[in-house]
Parts: C-alpha cells; structure tokens; sequence
C-alpha cells in the first residue's frame, strides 16, 4: 500500500524506487502483487504515463487515510518506548516497599511526572511475576531461577538488633551465645542460628562459626514490621534485614548487636519479564532504583548507618580499608 501510494504521487515507478531506495523491478513487482491480492486493475500503465482506473481512485483514498492512521499508530507506540509516560505496575515484598519504595516515589513522581504507578506488595518475591512490569525480587537461601531479566539493586545484612533502652537494662552481648540469656523476637520456621565472624590475626584471618538452637521466642511471626515495632519498644532483640533497620539505626532508635558478628546476607534485585520492547516508564523506574540503591555488592544501608560488619580485632586503618566488602554466605 506503501508503495502504491508513492508510485502516484512520484508519478512513475522509477521515481518511487528512488524515494524509497528500492529497485524499479521490486516497486513494479509490489504493485502487481497488490493488484493480484486485490483482483483488480489499478493503475493504467502507458509508456509515456501512468493514470488510476476508477478502482485505483477510490482505492487510492482510504490508502492514505489508512496509512495516516498507521503512521499516528506507530508514533504513540515509539512515544510509549521513548518517552515515560503511563501506568507502571510493581510487585514487591511489604518491608521493602513501607521502608525503602515509599519515601523514594516523590522523587521519581517529581522526575517522572506522566507515569502512574501501581505497587502490589502481598509477601515476598523470590521471582519475576509476568502479570507486573517490575518485580522486586530477593536472592537469599536459593538462587535466582527463570527466563528474566534481573538488574542488581543492593545487597542487604540481616542484622541483630534491639532498642538502647532495652540493651541499657538488660546488657549488650558480647557472643552469640550470650542471646541465650536475652528476649529474642523472630520467624516461626527458625529452629537454630548461625553467625559467622572473621577474627583478624595479623595477615591472616580465620572465620569463626557458632550454630545455636532457637528457644521459644518471646514473640515468633513471619510479619517483619510486627518485630520492627516491638523491638523500637523496647520488647527484645529481633533480626531484621538492614533496608528496615536504616531508619532507626540513624535516629539511634535501635543498636546493631553483635556488628562483628554476620547472619544472613540477601541481594535485590529489579526484574523485567523480558527485555524486548521494554516501555520508557519500566526502563526508566528500573534506572532510578540502581542509581537510589547503587547497583553494588554491598550494603548501602548499613554504611550510610555506620555500623557495616567488620573484622574483630582488625587494626582501625585495617578497618577502614574492609568497611563495605565483607560478606559471607550463610
């Protein structure tokens, strides 16, 4: 239809396989194709000119109305992939989005400020949901697994905690095993804990392991903000993952316990279900979580709290130096 359409207004074939940098016989071969496909003659062709039949006429007009339609078509759909704009649907654990997606969206809203978003936060993400453009996944105890694309957001400790006023009365441990005469709020489906620590020996380092059994807890849910609140009143020491302790730990509202001493580590991710024709708005949202979070293999909530996890024993310049780079798999 193309073709045919520039064949009339260049008023010969050659000068529509000029416009459209095809050959003579491949425009000349088009039209006859569409006039076969159609059954029936548009265009009489002469040696001196050429000239619509009645057919060719009223065939020419819808052409151009349909490809004016074609053409404001395909241009909405390039805007949709060029220019954010629209409504962008996010699948994200309740923790991750109360404590670190919520205060973030003003700035996205103000730099973005044609895209709506939609989040969904009905419990953890461990993989990519289709049904969303972007699925805030966690890497933990299992590794990634399926057909997706995942870009790196942060990784993040889980970390001891409890709140001054509760340490002041009851004491700071000093070991693991000194939780044992302590409060301890944590997930059900917990039957021991492990930490790991690395004791610095001159050149040398040695990683030290201590596995315990959980007692009965003095409160056990799997909701991670029930264990945020009751440890900022005071109730015990809970574990929480570092992007919802920031907060408190900056405000001294709660205390790193054991900050020598390493639990967990988990890695965030940004997933897309593909990475064809990604619209604008995902691309950019995704671009805004990396830059915020900053895209590494490190812990960007316990360094901007100060109490990253450190070697014990380790010389102050030698601390310096490893800040921000240990983690170890648990």
């Amino acid at each position: 239809m193309r073709v045919f359409s520039r064949v009339i207004e260049q008023g010969s074939f050659a000068g529509a396989a000029r416009d459209l940098n095809l050959s003579p016989a491949v425009v000349t071969r088009l039209v006859a194709d569409l006039e076969e496909h159609l059954g029936a003659r548009l265009i009489n062709r002469t040696t001196r000119r050429l000239s619509l039949t009645d057919t060719g006429e009223n065939y020419l007009e819808r052409v151009r109305h349909i490809l004016t339609e074609v053409e404001e078509a395909e241009a909405l759909a390039t805007a949709a992939t060029s220019e954010p704009r629209g409504h962008l649907r996010v699948l994200c654990s309740p923790a991750f989005a109360v404590h670190q997606i919520a205060k973030m969206l003003p700035r996205f809203r103000a730099l973005y400020p044609r895209v709506t978003l939609e989040l969904s936060v009905p419990g953890p993400v461990e993989t990519v949901d289709e049904n969303f453009d972007v699925s805030i996944i966690t890497e933990g105890r299992r590794a990634l697994d399926g057909s997706f694309v995942a870009r790196r957001l942060a990784r993040s400790e889980v970390i001891a905690c409890a709140s001054p006023e509760y340490l002041d009365k009851h004491g700071r441990p000093q070991h693991p095993r000194d939780l044992a005469k302590h409060e301890a709020m944590l997930p059900n489906f917990l039957h021991e804990l492990t930490f790991h620590a690395v004791n610095w020996n001159g050149e040398d380092s040695a990683t030290e392991s201590v596995t315990l059994p959980v007692p009965r807890p003095a409160l056990s849910t799997i909701h991670t903000d029930t264990m945020y609140a009751a440890a900022l009143a005071g109730m015990g020491i809970t574990g929480l993952p570092s992007f919802v302790a920031e907060d408190a730990l900056l405000e001294n509202a709660l205390e790193r316990v054991l900050p020598q001493w390493h639990m967990l580590t988990t890695t965030l991710y940004a997933g897309m279900p593909t990475r064809k024709h990604v619209p604008a708005r995902t691309r950019a949202f995704v671009d805004f979580l990396v830059q915020t979070f900053g895209g590494e293999d490190r812990d960007p909530w316990l360094l901007a709290a100060g109490c990253e996890t450190q070697r014990r024993g380790a010389p102050e310049k030698v601390v310096e130096e490893v800040q921000g780079s240990l983690g170890f798999a648990s």
